[in-house]
């Protein structure tokens, strides 16, 4: 998840942030007649079977990934997905594709059998349990596996604020219902606030350990992203998760959200990737694979994945790590296949 995506979702596009988004290809269509469709799931299916024989982990997709192709002409300018997230947050869905649609597109697609979600696809939904239960059985008809919710615009849980801090934790209640019934394992949260490091701690502490009382009564986690911030501080975000204590509640290391102040392109004061993954894998229960650009040898340009995926096995981390591709030099559909590719290239190569 991202450090974008944070600020995005935070200021409805008014960011520096928000504009890497613009300017992008036109969208493409990832849909293919029906013949296709058969020819290329199975053809995709038997790659990602014979492929996961070779790794250490399991591939998934996130959401975000197809932000583009969700949202539509919605983000043509901030200023109009910012009126349009006012009046309604299904408003900003204009896309080609359905946020509905997200298990079947991943597998129809990309031979992806695994999905994370990301919350702010479905904000009027949150208590509509009917609608998660018909998205389960979605995935059952399809063999597809739901893995967590990333969850934004819910408030801090890092608020020093008591009352703020406490109303964050009721908001994100609503998801943790909706993960139980998908069948996730976790929804991924923010660890945000304003003050010190130490009192953005303490309140995070209280924060999750309060939100973690009520997921663990469901079997659900909370897992902390580095996402901009002191939570982009492994050591910190680290210290963060000792301090709750919990086995319900985790991290979801992300390979490119290391940036303290700024953003990706823009960053003023980054952490040491590499360093804060190895601190943040201990508390694992997924990690994600952000890609934003590519060579022509189709590695990624800021990342050494090879480097990062030995980090994430040496842990003993063997379960999925998502596909989360946020360039804009590839359209979306080619940026998920080549962060594909790279995912099962690098991990071959530690294996």
């Amino acid at each position: 998840m991202k450090n974008s995506r944070r600020k995005t979702l935070k200021t409805l596009g008014v960011s520096g942030a928000a504009l890497s988004l613009l300017g992008v290809n036109p969208l493409l269509s990832a849909c293919s007649s029906s013949s296709q469709k058969t020819s290329d799931t199975e053809s995709d299916s038997n790659a990602a079977a014979s492929a996961a024989t070779e790794l250490f982990f399991n591939i998934s997709l996130a959401q975000w990934s197809l932000h583009r192709s969700f949202f539509g002409d919605a983000i043509s300018s901030w200023d109009n997905f910012g009126k349009l997230w006012a009046e309604s947050p299904d408003n900003v869905l204009r896309g080609e594709l359905k946020p509905v649609d997200f298990p079947t597109i991943a597998k129809r697609d990309y031979g992806i059998t695994a999905v994370e979600y990301v919350n702010v696809f479905y904000f009027s939904k949150k208590n509509d349990k009917q609608f998660w239960y018909d998205l389960r059985k979605q995935c059952d008809e399809q063999g597809v596996k739901s893995l967590l919710i990333m969850c934004d615009r819910e408030g801090n849980l890092g608020d020093t604020d008591e009352e703020a801090r406490k109303q964050a934790v009721e908001n994100h209640y609503g998801w943790v219902d909706a993960a139980q019934i998908l069948g996730c394992h976790s929804i991924r949260v923010n660890a945000a606030g304003n003050g010190t490091a130490e009192e953005v701690k303490a309140a995070a502490i209280d924060g999750l350990g309060q939100l973690v009382s009520y997921s663990s009564q469901s079997g659900i986690s909370v897992i902390v992203e580095n996402h901009g911030g002191y939570s982009s501080n492994g050591e910190w975000l680290a210290s963060v998760i000792e301090g709750v204590g919990s086995k319900y509640c985790g991290t979801l290391p992300d390979f490119g959200n290391f940036c303290i102040e700024g953003h990706h392109g823009d960053c003023k004061e980054e952490y040491d990737k590499y360093q804060g993954v190895k601190e943040l894998m201990p508390y694992a229960k997924g990690v994600s694979g952000k890609t934003h650009e590519f060579d022509a040898e189709g590695n990624e340009v800021n990342t050494d994945f090879v480097k990062m995926l030995q980090i994430v096995k040496d842990s003993g981390f063997t379960g999925y790590i998502d596909i989360e591709y946020e360039g804009g030099g590839l359209s979306e559909p080619e940026g998920i296949k080549a962060t594909k590719a790279l995912l099962e290239k690098a991990g071959k190569a530690v294996s």
